[in-house]
């Protein structure tokens, strides 16, 4: 007898798993910021089953208490005189017709499911019940019932079943609802609300009048929850930020994820993002995706992955905010940024803008017009596309290749070789919601002053100047913007009219938008600042304004960084290089303190302070500028070579026939009307009269070209034809 009661004993202590759901599947439940319910994937095993609940709601505890365990809080696992009742009755009915089960016991026979209702069975239960009524309390065996009771259809669990059955959390259930659901779990598959409704509405009321005799509701709400008439039919759970969900789901599946985004505002961006994408249809534009973070704590607080998903088309459910895309040209402020912390550039360093020809890659603007030279600060805000690869020239392809890493695009993959200087102008791809977080990283470390790739606080400033102006070689329709809060913006088109980007920042907020066809088809009109645009200033107008303070932001914008974090110094008013000996006119900026290892102004010289930009760059910046007095100086080149540079190698496609295809040589001449002779390899190949270009098909192989004006001046170009 002492060895089978020692038995029993051990059997009683060791007789639960360390989980008694172990291995139970369960949905994806994504909630926002404030626990409000995003949506919800349906559990591997096809059941609406939501991950258990540390607590149940008063109203349904006292339903489910009166209804199954009126001495629930007393008994210790086993009720002996439910029992004996409930055998009792089923000898006298002939047929079981009671269980006299606990809701501990019941909570032991869900743990096993598929057991069969047996004597053995029940005894088995009882002697579990009793072993977990000694190392858990009532609320936890209550949570762990309501977690896992079977509420009809496919439903099982409370959290599940009130929003199936009542669309909302089982925290704001009614009297009435939390009777309904308590009276299910008892006979599930014979009583629901779509079958046998007259009696489940008899036990839900009766219910009813037992919680007002036992004092838990008043006379008042035990009338109105008599009144409340039973649900129709299961209802759908919501279902906002799907691609959002659908990732959750991927990556935590069968867990509660709360997430940063901010319910109302996503609301309000669905609203917004899908009357956008049904205009843009019309125009073959299917998709468009656009996220909001928040730029203190940097968190996405919305995010449309794509909007409209559930209008049949291919693509919808592709996640565009978190898919690799064409940058356009999106990643310019980013060079711009680093070239002025680093001192490569000032603000207003006057750029390149000509027509060039590097080894085949021959970048072009929007218009397709050249300015000859232009302010640095001025090409960010005109998107222009040449200054921007002369730029990233001077900085670097390798340096800038590691920058973007740095700032966290996970899409640079390939060598800074294989990119090349097709990187700042979409030659890369990045993802919606990781460039508008370097926006976003961009704001919040010019006011907190942060460690950053980009953290020098007057390069930021500078960039954000730069940003804020609308001179954009695509300009947007404004008319189509209900009012305009004031932005650094940046918009991005990509080749092929495939991908319009534009992200917006303030010290408060960073929106990124695109636009365009999943499947990477291109559509006229896709154009960054008229598609992308309007969208991103509709959204920023949706925003809440935030009373910002502080050394850095105030009234919805940044402030001017101080002086101490920067150095003053004379920059020439005519090239935005630091003033040379020459230079007769001057600004005094602040700049980063990197600034003064960059060169002096190179385009005045001789003490009348002659401004003379070099014939490449004069020729397109004269046609700009009438008042531009192109008078050579003796030690300046009378001519030079636009394109294609001196010693490139060029790779030229073969037409249909086999036939070489041809390239364009462009010349510069300071006098108009000279007459140029050109030579290649020796040979006279012709002359040129006042625009000076050369369209030739040179074989494989090393060549000269050779160029003499009537002056007798000359120049020659190496290049190789591959």
């Amino acid at each position: 007898m002492l060895t089978a009661g020692l038995v029993l004993a051990v059997t009683w202590l060791f007789c639960l798993p360390g989980d008694l759901f172990e291995g139970d599947n369960y949905s994806t439940v994504v909630l926002d910021k404030d626990g409000n319910l995003l949506g919800a994937r349906i559990a591997d095993d096809g059941q609406w089953r939501f991950p258990p609940c540390d607590s149940v709601p008063y109203k349904f505890a006292a339903s489910i208490i009166e209804f199954e365990d009126r001495q629930f809080l007393s008994h210790y696992g086993v009720n002996p005189l439910s029992l004996v009742r409930a055998l009792w009755g089923n000898i006298k009915s002939g047929k079981v017709t009671s269980g006299g089960s606990t809701i501990t016991m019941q909570v032991i026979r869900l743990s096993r499911h598929g057991k069969d209702r047996t004597v053995w069975e029940k005894l088995v239960e009882a002697f579990m019940a009793t072993r977990l009524e000694t190392g858990t309390s009532k609320r936890e065996i209550l949570a762990l019932y309501a977690s896992h009771a079977p509420f009809g259809g496919n439903v099982v669990g409370l959290e599940a079943a009130a929003w199936r059955y009542f669309g909302c959390p089982a925290g704001e259930l009614s009297w009435a609802e939390s009777a309904t659901l308590a009276v299910l779990p008892n006979s599930p598959s014979n009583i629901h609300p779509g079958k046998n409704r007259e009696l489940l509405l008899a036990k839900r009321n009766r219910l009813l009048d037992r919680l007002l005799d036992k004092g838990y509701i008043s006379p008042e709400e035990h009338e109105l929850a008599k009144e409340e008439p039973l649900i129709l039919e299961p209802s759908a759970l919501p279902n906002y930020v799907p691609h959002l969900v659908e990732k959750c789901h991927f990556t935590c599946k069968g867990q509660t994820v709360r997430t940063s985004i901010d319910l109302g505002l996503q609301q309000q961006l669905d609203r917004c993002t899908t009357l956008w994408s049904n205009e843009f249809a019309t125009l073959g534009i299917s998709d468009l995706a656009a996220v909001v973070i928040d730029v203190a704590s940097g968190d996405i607080i919305a995010y449309c992955g794509n909007a409209s998903p559930s209008r049949a088309r291919h693509g919808a459910m592709v996640d565009i905010a978190d898919s690799p895309r064409s940058t356009g040209s999106v990643l310019k402020p980013f060079l711009f940024c680093a070239s002025l912390q680093e001192g490569i550039i000032l603000p207003n360093t006057l750029m390149a803008d000509t027509p060039m020809n590097i080894n085949g890659f021959t970048p072009r603007n929007f218009d397709l017009q050249y300015s000859g030279a232009v302010p640095a600060s001025e090409a960010l805000a005109r998107s222009l596309n040449v200054p921007a690869v002369n730029m990233l020239r001077q900085f670097g392809v390798p340096k800038f290749h590691e920058i973007l890493k740095e700032l966290g695009m996970t899409t640079i993959t390939r060598s800074e070789s294989d990119y090349g200087l097709s990187i700042i102008l979409g030659g890369a791809e990045g993802k919606l919601a990781e460039i508008t977080g370097i926006y976003a990283s961009m704001s919040r470390v010019y006011q907190s002053g942060e460690d950053y790739p980009l953290g020098d606080r007057v390069a930021l400033w500078h960039t954000f100047e730069a940003l804020k102006g609308l001179g954009r070689p695509d300009e947007i329709d404004l008319r189509m913007v209900r009012s305009v809060r004031k932005a650094a913006w940046k918009t991005g088109t990509s080749w092929g009219f495939r991908d319009a980007w534009a992200v917006g920042v303030t010290p408060d907020y960073a929106i990124g938008v695109w636009a365009g066809n999943a499947d990477g088809s291109g559509a006229q009109g896709l154009i960054g600042a008229r598609t992308a645009g309007p969208v991103m200033f509709d959204i920023l107008n949706l925003l809440p304004e935030k009373n910002t303070s502080g050394a850095y932001a105030a009234e919805g914008w940044f402030l001017p960084p101080l002086q101490s974090e920067g150095i003053e110094a004379e920059v020439c008013h005519k090239s935005g290089h630091l003033r040379g000996l020459y230079c007769p006119q001057a600004d005094t900026l602040l700049l980063p303190k990197a600034s003064m290892n960059s060169a002096p102004c190179p385009y005045h010289s001789g003490e009348d302070g002659l401004f003379l930009l070099p014939p490449a760059m004069e020729w397109y910046y004269k046609q700009h500028h009438p008042e531009y007095n192109a008078v050579p100086a003796k030690d300046r080149p009378v001519m030079e070579f636009i394109s294609p540079e001196n010693g490139s190698h060029i790779r030229l496609p073969r037409q249909l026939d086999g036939s070489i295809s041809s390239i364009v040589f462009n010349l510069a001449h300071r006098k108009p009307g000279t007459t140029v002779w050109w030579h290649m390899d020796g040979d006279y190949i012709g002359q040129t009269k006042g625009i000076h270009q050369k369209s030739l098909s040179p074989s494989a192989g090393d060549h000269v070209l050779t160029v003499v004006d009537a002056s007798g001046n000359t120049l020659a170009l190496k290049f190789s034809i591959e």
